[in-house]
């Protein structure tokens, strides 16, 4: 396959997942789609969401820090001014920032589902599930310790879960843009013989 095709590929898969990202993130901000959780602050420190939420992983880290370089890798595909060799050598700088975020990413994400959602018990907000020797994962019936908002435990797992697979997703296409990108800076990107 020509490396500039494979770009236009990698670019243009990376680019939805980017968007999906941002717009979990963005949702996970709001639990039970109330913005009172966000506004009101838990026992004077900081607002009632989640805290792996704030660390933004899925808009900034699977968002723009994927965002930018698939446009790039997208247009090395193209014919126009980065369909050459140094091009594609940019386009693995770029992967690589892609990488990063997508670990970064990954990591919030698997945070996010190990520590569980911030929640009020029977009085008090805070994070039950964290710490516990006994997984919520696996035990249904743990769920209920979370009154308000209400299913937040699925609405966290369902979110945190599809940054975990963009995330990966983002990170296996990045890397391999970077060996495609390897081999179209020494071979060429074969747009200008005329091979789509």
């Amino acid at each position: 396959m020509c490396t500039g095709k494979c770009a236009r590929c990698i670019g243009g898969a990376l680019i939805p997942l980017a968007i999906i990202s941002i717009l979990c993130n963005i949702i996970l901000f709001f639990p039970d789609g109330k913005t009172k959780y966000v506004t009101e602050e838990k026992d004077g420190y900081g607002p009632r969401i989640t805290q792996e939420v704030k660390y933004m992983g899925g808009l900034v880290g699977g968002g723009i820090l994927v965002l930018i370089p698939a446009i790039h890798i997208h247009s090395t595909g193209t014919m126009g001014l980065f369909a050459n060799r140094c091009g594609m050598f940019l386009s693995i700088a770029l992967a690589a920032i892609g990488v990063i975020g997508a670990l970064y990413s990954l990591t919030v994400a698997v945070l996010g589902i190990v520590n569980g959602p911030t929640c009020r018990g029977l009085i008090l907000w805070g994070t039950p599930f964290k710490d516990r020797q006994d997984s919520y994962l696996n035990n249904r019936n743990l769920w209920s310790l979370c009154r308000e908002p209400s299913n937040v435990v699925e609405f966290n797992l369902g979110l945190f879960s599809i940054l975990l697979g963009a995330s990966i997703l983002e990170l296996l296409l990045c890397g391999f843009q970077m060996v495609n990108g390897l081999f179209g800076c020494l071979f060429g990107t074969c747009l200008r013989k005329g091979v789509l």
